[in-house]
């Protein structure tokens, strides 16, 4: 059982308005074409993506009434697209709104081909921004690591995206070594892909940046558990419990492995424990099952 990956990061409108530094004005474009929520409502990547490229367009020149033709035009063209804006390719050319594919354009009014847009240039931006300084920063070094973070976090689900995560991830780190949760992460993916040194590496890394990183404690002992050093995982997963005690995860995983070893006893608390913790899991079970195989005697720690 290994901890469960970060959730997809939730920007709000006032991290929104920060990230793409919108002025007042551009701020009431953005709702009048409907690509701002009501008060309270979150924002994922992509919305923000999509909002940034709006307000790119009408930077170059584009009115509202353009950018809202282009919408609907996108819209038809990508019928299957939660935010057109962030995946056609759509810019300003002679004062015209126009799609792109293969360096081909096309009207978004009347356009008979779908476009796949990817954010290579919002990569790039970044990038170039970060690294030399030749053009002014899309995103502030401290913004730019929660924007790396959150797409790393949407791609670090699906195994065919993993080598762009770890990319993501390390650019985070890159940015701002201090943050735990990126390295923590980074540790997860190469931990799945098998990378066992630089997975230990990495998990170390985030302890040494937040110390209290529980979540970190846990993944070294999952890892030593993998790697047969059950004395290792022990020693991880009471780490865990030191920075959290009610961490249900670890108690599993530590009573797994208590067992394994021969310490019934000590298992069973930890079974104990998990239950109380998380009756409902699909886990639950099996920590019954070995409770009544352990009894239920005093622990031997």
């Amino acid at each position: 059982m290994n901890a469960s990956s970060s959730p997809e990061r939730i920007f709000t409108l006032r991290e929104l308005v920060r990230l793409l530094r919108l002025t007042p004005k551009r701020l009431t474009q953005l709702r009048r074409l409907g690509l701002l929520h009501d008060e309270g409502a979150g924002y994922r990547f992509r919305e923000l993506v999509a909002a940034r490229a709006a307000a790119a367009l009408l930077e170059r020149g584009a009115t509202v009434r353009q950018v809202r033709e282009a919408l609907l035009g996108a819209r038809r063209l990508a019928r299957n697209a939660a935010e057109p804006l962030s995946e056609l390719r759509i810019h300003v050319d002679r004062n015209r709104v126009v799609v792109e594919q293969d360096r081909l354009r096309f009207d978004p009014r009347t356009g008979q081909a779908l476009l796949d847009f990817e954010v290579r240039e919002l990569e790039r931006e970044t990038k170039e921004s970060l690294l030399t300084g030749a053009v002014r920063p899309l995103f502030p070094p401290a913004d730019a690591a929660e924007v790396w973070f959150a797409r790393a976090s949407e791609w670090d689900d699906d195994p065919g995206r993993w080598d762009s995560a770890v990319e993501a991830y390390e650019r985070v780190v890159a940015i701002d070594p201090s943050y735990a949760a990126a390295w923590n992460n980074l540790g997860l993916l190469e931990h799945r892909m098998g990378h066992y040194g630089r997975a230990d590496e990495r998990y170390r890394r985030a302890l040494a940046a937040d110390e209290s990183c529980c979540q970190a404690a846990f993944n070294l002992g999952s890892l030593q558990e993998d790697l047969g050093d059950f004395a290792a995982a022990i020693t991880w997963y009471r780490r865990a419990l030191e920075l959290m005690p009610d961490y249900a995860d670890a108690h599993f995983n530590l009573a797994g492995v208590l067992a394994k070893t021969g310490r019934n006893e000590a298992a069973a608390l930890h079974w104990r424990r998990y239950l109380e913790l998380d009756a409902g899991s699909p886990w639950a079970q099996i920590a019954r099952s070995h409770l009544d195989d352990t009894g239920s005697a005093e622990p031997d720690e």
